[in-house]
C-alpha cells in the first residue's frame, strides 16, 4: 500500500515500493496497542522516505487489523534504514505484547504511470481492490491497465489511485494486483461509475466486452476493502501532493 508519496523520484533506473505490515491488535488490549503505535510512530518515524501510516481495515476477512505503511521508497533506502536507539525496544516492550500472532508483510511496487493524482488532498478513506492474477500473465495485466489509465484519465479526471504491484506474490495468498482509489466522503462509494459505458466513449462501441473477456483470462478474481486513515496512531500526515507538484 499502500501508498504513494510522489515526491520521491524512480531516477536511475530505480523503482519505488510500498511496505505494508498487517498486524492483529489483541482485542482484549486495544487501548493499550493504540497508545503504543501512536507513541512509537511519534518518536521514530516522523521523517521523510521513513515516515508511517496506520490504516484500519473495515470490512472483509481482515476487518479490524491494522496496516503499517511506509513509503513508497527506492529498495536500496531500506538498508539505509536508521537504527535509532530504543527502537526495537520500544517496539518489543510497548506494541508487541498488545499483539496477536498472524500478521502479514507485503512489499508493492508502485506504478506511478499506471497511477492518478490529479490535486492535492489530505488522506481520509481508500477503496482497495486486490486482484489475484493468472501465472505468467502480469505483463498483460499491466497492458490492460493502461487501457483502464486512458479511460480513468479522460471520464474521471478528479480520481485520486494508486496502481501497484507484489513484489513477492504467492498463489495462495491471491493478491497480486492492488489499485488504492482514496475518498474523502462515503457518499463516493454510492455514486454510479457506469465504466463500462465510459470505455466504449473512448474506444468504440462493442469494446467493453473484448476488455471484460482479455482481464477475465488474466486474472482469478478480487477483493475489496475499505481503509479508514489513523492519522491519530500515524508518524506522518495525510497531505497528499498531486503529480503536478
Amino acid at each position: 500500500m499502500i501508498l504513494p508519496f510522489i515526491v520521491f523520484s524512480q531516477g536511475n533506473g530505480s523503482y519505488t515500493v510500498t511496505e505494508n505490515g498487517m498486524i492483529i491488535a489483541n482485542p482484549e488490549f486495544i487501548s493499550e496497542f493504540e497508545s503504543g503505535v501512536a507513541n512509537h510512530n511519534n518518536k521514530y518515524h516522523t521523517d521523510g522516505q521513513y515516515g508511517s501510516r496506520i490504516y484500519l481495515i473495515n470490512n472483509g476477512p481482515d476487518y479490524g487489523k491494522y496496516l503499517w505503511v511506509m513509503g513508497p521508497i527506492p529498495w536500496n533506502a531500506f538498508d539505509d534504514r536508521p537504527q535509532q536507539e530504543g527502537h526495537d525496544e520500544d517496539w518489543n516492550k510497548n506494541i508487541e505484547p498488545y499483539t496477536l500472532t498472524g500478521g502479514i508483510q507485503n512489499y508493492w511496487r508502485f506504478y506511478p504511470d499506471l497511477s492518478n493524482f490529479p490535486k492535492d488532498f489530505n488522506i481520509k478513506k481508500a477503496k482497495v481492490d486486490i486482484y489475484d492474477v493468472k501465472r505468467h500473465k502480469k505483463e498483460e495485466v499491466l497492458t490492460l491497465m493502461n487501457k483502464i489509465k486512458r479511460v480513468m484519465r479522460e471520464k474521471y479526471q478528479e480520481d485520486s489511485y494508486g496502481v501497484y504491484y507484489n513484489e513477492f506474490p504467492s498463489e495462495i495468498a491471491a493478491n497480486d494486483l492492488m489499485i488504492v482509489s482514496f475518498y474523502q466522503d462515503s457518499g463516493w462509494l454510492g455514486q454510479p461509475k457506469d465504466f463500462s459505458l465510459k470505455y466504449e466513449e473512448v474506444f468504440g462501441k462493442g469494446t467493453f466486452d473484448k476488455f471484460f473477456k482479455e482481464w477475465e483470462s488474466v486474472t482469478n478474481g478480487k477483493q475489496s476493502e475499505l481503509w479508514s486513515f489513523r492519522e491519530d496512531l500515524s508518524g506522518v500526515d495525510g497531505e497528499m501532493k498531486s503529480s503536478k507538484n
